[in-house]
């Protein structure tokens, strides 16, 4: 059972009471992240995710995690573009104990100097790590491209520079402007009990009321080529055009039309490039929706050699799909999503997941039956006319990484995408 609570403060706790498991999974959601930060502030949400975990007055960072593991659970924590997530997954007995440990690394972090450093060195580590996976790396390019000199198309581990910038008052008073209750979301699942979730939340994030936090900046696509020249043995190419926000009507026909194209083994782009050609070894689809804006696009891994016939041809399906998609593709499409959607709800932690992205989407959990009826409608005309409205919206953001004179003439091709819709 579902239950929401909202307190005088502003935070909000949303709960789904599973009566059959032993277990639970909870969490503090803060409706802050990449997108919050200001000129200089690059990476210090990911770096205030990390600290959280570094010592409390109450407790070291060793006993932060002893505490949680003794009792067979275990924490985690991550930052988006537009939230910071932190949560635990514990024994039914356990659940005031992680509700207790997740509340004072929030409101009472001592950002200790020595635990600063180590960390700033970990997060330079954890950017290295990103430039050494060209897949991640090329993501990277394509964000900045799709939303250039703006938070959201920045990274979100930030740069070695921006990180050394940061010391205990640029922490302290990031999450002193930000992390108030009226952008707060507690949310819980499973072997949980809703008015005591509500009565711990409310007692332990008392000192974290204030007024909502500053809205962040709209997104506006901007779009553009890349190469960036690396000795890999694959090139590797991401591109994107504007999608739809979370809260966009079309978004569930945006979606189906993005998985008849490459949301599986099955869809166009995998079956005609990969399985009928050759060309790649991976490839795949993505609709990625914020609040206010999208990113609807491709990634590819292929001998660079090959990479201008592997962009005519998704040039051509993606075009040639808005006249030829079928009602047989749009069914499979709608019943993998169906399927994804109902298998997440046997778990626990991706209920309170859902939980927490519903809240900050629409303000509200929408029923599984709500869900189910919005792709139900879907239909073919629908995902026609979404797909010709995304293959519309300017000029799509190209990234390629890896080496090969064909690269540039592989980018320039996918950048007439939109023109070749048209």
């Amino acid at each position: 059972m579902v239950n929401v609570t909202r307190l005088a403060s502003g935070l909000t706790v949303v709960t789904d009471s599973m009566a059959h498991l032993e277990t639970a999974a909870l969490g503090i959601w803060v409706k802050t992240g990449g997108r919050n930060e200001s000129a200089g502030e690059q990476g210090i949400s990911h770096l205030l995710e990390h600290m959280a975990f570094k010592g409390t007055t109450r407790r070291s960072a060793r006993q932060i995690v002893e505490e949680i593991e003794a009792v067979g659970g275990d924490l985690n924590a991550a930052t988006s573009a537009e939230t910071t997530a932190y949560y635990a997954r514990v024994l039914k007995a356990d659940v005031p104990l992680a509700l207790d440990v997740l509340s004072d690394i929030l409101t009472d972090p001592t950002f200790d100097a020595g635990e600063l450093e180590r960390e700033k060195s970990v997060v330079v580590q954890e950017i290295g790590a990103v430039q050494d996976t060209p897949d991640d790396a090329v993501f990277e390019h394509l964000q900045d491209l799709a939303y250039p000199g703006q938070p959201i198309g920045r990274s979100l581990l930030g740069t070695p520079e921006t990180l050394r910038s940061f010391d205990r008052a640029a922490l302290g008073g990031y999450l002193g402007r930000h992390y108030h209750s009226p952008s707060i979301i507690v949310a819980a699942a499973g072997a949980v009990e809703h008015a005591a979730i509500v009565a711990d939340a409310e007692q332990r994030l008392v000192s974290l009321k204030g007024p909502a936090a500053v809205a962040a900046e709209p997104a506006t696509f901007g779009g553009g080529m890349r190469v960036v020249r690396r000795k890999l043995e694959q090139a590797h190419i991401a591109l994107a055009l504007e999608g739809v926000a979370q809260t966009d009507p079309t978004l569930f026909s945006a979606q189906v039309f993005s998985n008849v194209l490459g949301g599986g083994m099955s869809s166009r782009l995998f079956q005609e490039i990969r399985e009928k050609r050759g060309l790649c070894y991976s490839i795949y689809t993505f609709h990625m929706p914020y609040s206010d804006t999208g990113m609807f696009g491709l990634y590819a891994g292929a001998d660079a050699e090959d990479t201008p016939e592997l962009i005519r041809v998704v040039v051509d399906e993606m075009t040639g799909a808005l006249d030829t998609i079928a009602e047989a593709e749009i069914a499979r499409a709608k019943a993998q999503m169906k399927a994804g959607l109902l298998m997440a709800l046997e778990s626990c932690s991706s209920r309170v997941e859902q939980l927490a992205r519903h809240i900050v989407a629409y303000g509200r959990p929408l029923p599984v039956d709500e869900l189910i009826a919005r792709i139900d409608a879907v239909t073919v005309e629908s995902t026609r006319a979404a797909g010709l409205a995304l293959l519309s919206r300017g000029r799509p953001a190209v990234a390629a990484l890896g080496t090969g004179k064909n690269l540039e003439r592989a980018v320039e091709l996918a950048g007439g995408l939109t023109r070749l819709a048209a």
